[in-house]
């Protein structure tokens, strides 16, 4: 196989001229190609106006052997044909009864499906509703703000990045191919082939949710059953001779009916997300290990889509181009972090709130990412240290202070304020150059006071320097929402060399577990923690009971 890398084409151009320059770097005719594929493409912005996409292609041809004589350019590397992600069961153990899924975010979902694919017949629980129900449940509070404790934005069939930008892009190492088995699911599931090769890979609000439904009518044709409005209320345990805890059943309670449900299980991965604040009570009360963690709160900002487009490709872009994104650090003067976070192109404000009396705010976007205005989270980074407590579950509870303050601020309603006006600490009473694009109802307020003092001054010099980075970033009419306070799992709940948790049959697995960072790096959580399961049980026994 040959990767020629660093192609670089001016924008707009045809894949007629990528191929025909792979064509002239390798001096052979399209004829001479036994496969042809671009494996990653990226923006390069640098010098716009003028504009290019730069592209890895891998190729394989007829005479490789006679070009890797003539060749010498490094850009062109002569590789062996790569060795796809492929995972098999090596494991004897008998399992007793079937394994359980606890959620079916991207982390439950991905590992219920290749367990299923592997001969497990996996039971995924799922405390929401199916996407198509979760889909009316979370319009419907958009509309009227009820609110649904176990179907919204954060619960529900595909989790909480199914209302989402869908960024399939992730910052973790992919030596164990995991990223790319991720991406090849998601395509072979319906996601667009573009994701296969960008560099920042997205699919978007609609197309997520129809993927999450193809998935679990897939597992459920491979023998795997998913079971939707099931709470795991409690666990039992039973205690080895060694004296550590195993697990032996879950209790389950149906969300619509309120009835108890007792399912035997030797095995249950514990992928719950980050927002399972009822479940973290539940694993504290059993002493299973678990310690907080750093995570990150602010607000979600937005400007205009052509402001920022202009600002990324310049004036005259080319109208052809994807709404443009953007990443910005800083580090404020008490050297606490700000970052931008969960950028959503042509996006949406949304109301993320789980539990009443409290509010959140999330990002997402639909895969045309055509809305009017761009969003993001600017957040800095919170520390054991700024909870004020060494319990464990202090994040938790710092989380929900500033969501009930969120609360009490929009009177219900998503609290909104112009920059300007957050700087000088007093309430908004309208819009000045954006209107807000924001999904449920909101209301002018002062944001500001949301926050401890020292991190809304963070927020406003974070915003301040980003400004230097893109002129006008903090113009007056900047619109601020907040808040937004489930950036990560405030909780990472402690597992060994094997993924298991404190006790023996419980594996905690991906965002909530502390494990993951987005839709991708929690699917390959997902993926990790099966690779541990299928290496000590064999698949699941067709005769044994269900």
């Amino acid at each position: 196989m040959i990767r020629l890398l660093q192609i670089k084409l001016k924008i707009p151009h045809t894949d007629k001229q990528l191929k025909d320059k792979v064509c002239k770097l390798l001096h052979v005719s399209e004829e001479s190609f036994i496969s042809y594929k671009i494996t990653r493409r990226s923006l390069d912005a640098r010098k716009k106006p003028e504009l290019f996409y730069v592209y890895t292609v891998d190729a394989e041809l007829k005479q490789e052997a006679a070009l890797q004589k003539k060749i010498k350019n490094k850009n062109i590397q002569f590789l062996k044909k790569e060795i796809p992600y492929h995972e098999k069961p090596t494991g004897k153990k008998s399992l007793r009864f079937r394994p359980v899924v606890i959620g079916t975010g991207p982390a439950g979902l991905f590992c219920g499906y290749q367990l299923a694919k592997l001969g497990y017949r996996p039971i995924l629980l799922e405390r929401g509703a199916n996407v198509r129900e979760r889909m009316q449940d979370v319009e419907q509070f958009f509309k009227d703000g009820l609110l649904k404790k176990d179907s919204n934005v954060q619960f529900g069939e595909g989790g909480a990045g199914t209302f989402s930008d869908g960024k399939l892009n992730t910052l973790v190492h992919d030596n164990s191919k995991r990223n790319t088995e991720v991406l090849r699911i998601f395509h072979a599931f319906g996601a667009p082939e573009q994701i296969l090769y960008d560099s920042r890979p997205h699919i978007g609000t609609d197309i997520l949710c129809d993927i999450v439904e193809r998935m679990r009518n897939e597992i459920k044709k491979l023998g795997g059953e998913v079971r939707f409005h099931s709470l795991v209320k409690d666990f039992e345990f039973d205690t080895e001779a060694d004296g550590r805890k195993v697990l032996s059943a879950l209790h389950i309670q149906d969300t619509k009916t309120g009835g108890l449900s007792l399912l035997k299980t030797e095995l249950a991965v514990l992928a719950i997300g980050h927002s399972a604040r009822d479940t973290f009570e539940t694993l504290k009360r059993h002493n299973i290990k678990m310690q907080a963690k750093s995570f990150a709160v602010g607000v979600r900002v937005e400007h205009a889509q052509k402001f920022i487009n202009e600002s990324q490709y310049g004036k005259d872009y080319d109208l052809s181009l994807p709404s443009a994104p953007y990443k910005l650090t800083a580090k404020a003067e008490d050297g606490r972090g700000v970052y931008t976070f969960c950028m959503c192109p042509g996006g949406y404000v949304v109301n993320a709130s789980s539990e009443e009396g409290r509010l959140a705010v999330n990002g997402m976007s639909y895969s045309k990412r055509d809305g009017q205005n761009a969003n993001s989270a600017v957040i800095v980074t919170v520390t054991p240290e700024d909870f004020g407590s060494d319990e464990v579950l202090a994040g938790m509870e710092f989380q929900r202070m500033l969501e009930e303050k969120a609360f009490r601020e929009g009177g219900g309603k998503i609290p909104v304020q112009l920059f300007e006006d957050y700087r000088k600490n007093q309430a908004s009473f309208g819009e000045k150059n954006v209107s807000p694009q924001i999904k449920g109802a909101y209301a002018w307020a002062n944001v500001r006071r949301i926050f401890p003092d020292n991190i809304a001054h963070d927020i406003e010099q974070g915003i301040l320097l980003f400004d230097k980075k893109i002129n006008g970033f903090a113009q007056g009419g900047t619109i601020l929402s907040g808040v937004e306070s489930r950036t990560s799992s405030p909780v990472r709940i402690l597992r060994d060399d094997f993924l298991e948790s404190s006790v023996r049959g419980l594996f905690p697995c991906g965002e909530g577990a502390g494990y993951a960072g987005g839709i991708t790096s929690a699917a390959m959580d997902g993926l990790k923690v099966t690779e541990s399961i299928i290496k000590v049980w064999c698949p699941f026994d067709k005769d044994a009971k269900p």
